[in-house]
């Protein structure tokens, strides 16, 4: 919106306010992104905690089945916090950037689509106390369907060279061809990084490090990506206008920082479905409109091993009646084991940083 303001040109007859030079650039509007969230969640959080704890009751229901310390320490801890980080994120990517962008609005319907599938379950499991809320097959069908309108029209903004390809991370001129196989391939990008982050969200602090950290990554891939002489010079795709995705991580990253300050052990407020969901799939999407899906493996890699190990472990114990891990996620194996909740938070998060080191090293190594 200030965009529109300060620089871009009404009618023909210049900004509707004097320009403004600054505001053109993108690296200036997401610095002002980060502050906004920030800043946005500081102001409300507190209220939005109290507003939670007050028409929830006894908070977010604690799986029987689970470590045992749960019950004891997270029970009447509200869940939802997610509508704060949400309300952080959209309001400074309003603010800050450029609203004529296709590849903004894509992955604000999936943020905001996967939110309100998050916000329907968490509002399931409150009200009628049990961690069952909405239906897995509903889920994911109203998943796919987000996810389905999301592929189609990034497929439709991406320059045609480009369109219908998968780009490799290291091997610099090697597309891969899907024609119309990329369409539910990005679907699965999409709804797979949405319930990753989702069962990683297991922990104080668990999941929201790592989604900013990736999302710091993307916004970088994405400000590379979008910008021709960036793109040349590391020998990326060039993908025009991603580079306003930039700004939209940098909100995700204030809003992350933000909430943060009221997740971190012990934690005030959980994020929910409607936090981790909406994260996850803004990544998914973020991956697809700038054409590093693979990438996202690796610098989400923390999310993969830990859906793997949900896998791995039903598929096992239907197969042999027997368990791999004490318990899944994995996360929870570690907690069995006898680790300290911050200890196995922490390394994960360090784990988080050798991976995006990782992937970001893919894009000079071609």
């Amino acid at each position: 919106m200030f965009y529109l303001f300060f620089v871009d040109d009404w009618n023909g007859s210049g900004p509707l306010f004097a320009d403004v030079n600054v505001f053109r650039y993108i690296t200036f509007r997401a610095g002002g992104a980060v502050m906004t969230a920030l800043l946005i969640c500081f102001l409300l959080g507190r209220r939005v905690i109290d507003f939670l704890r007050a028409s929830q009751g006894k908070g977010q229901p604690i799986r029987s089945d689970g470590p045992e310390s749960h019950l004891l320490e997270k029970k009447g801890t509200p869940t939802m916090g997610g509508v704060m980080i949400l309300g952080a994120l959209l309001a400074s990517t309003l603010l800050w950037a450029r609203l004529d962008n296709s590849f903004v609005w894509i992955v604000v319907l999936v943020t905001m689509g996967f939110g309100a599938i998050g916000f329907a379950d968490d509002l399931a499991k409150v009200r009628k106390y049990t961690t069952a809320g909405v239906s897995a097959r509903v889920r994911l069908l109203a998943g796919f369907s987000i996810a389905a309108a999301a592929a189609v029209w990034a497929t439709a903004a991406t320059p045609e060279d480009l369109r219908f390809q998968l780009a490799f991370p290291v091997l610099k001129d090697t597309l891969l061809y899907l024609w119309w196989l990329f369409i539910p391939f990005a679907m699965l990008v999409i709804v797979g990084a949405a319930n990753a982050v989702n069962l990683t969200d297991g922990l104080d602090g668990l999941a929201t490090v790592p989604v900013m950290i990736a999302g710091m990554c993307f916004g970088m891939i994405s400000y590379f990506v979008g910008n021709a002489i960036f793109a040349d010079y590391l020998q990326l795709h060039f993908v025009p206008g991603t580079g306003e995705i930039s700004v939209f991580c940098a909100a995700l990253i204030g809003a992350g920082l933000g909430f943060l300050w009221y997740n971190a052990p012990p934690a005030m407020v959980f994020m929910g479905d409607t936090g981790s969901l909406s994260l996850g799939g803004a990544l998914g999407a973020i991956a697809v409109v700038t054409k590093h899906e693979i990438v996202l493996a690796i610098i989400g890699g923390l999310f993969v091993v830990e859906t793997l190990s949900v896998i791995i472990q039903v598929a096992y114990f239907k197969r042999t009646g027997k368990r791999v891990f004490l318990m899944a996620p994995i996360h929870h194996h570690f907690e069995k084991k006898g680790w300290k909740e911050p200890t196995i938070v922490i390394r994960f998060w360090i784990i988080s940083v050798i991976l995006a080191i990782i992937g970001l090293a893919t894009l000079k190594l071609r």
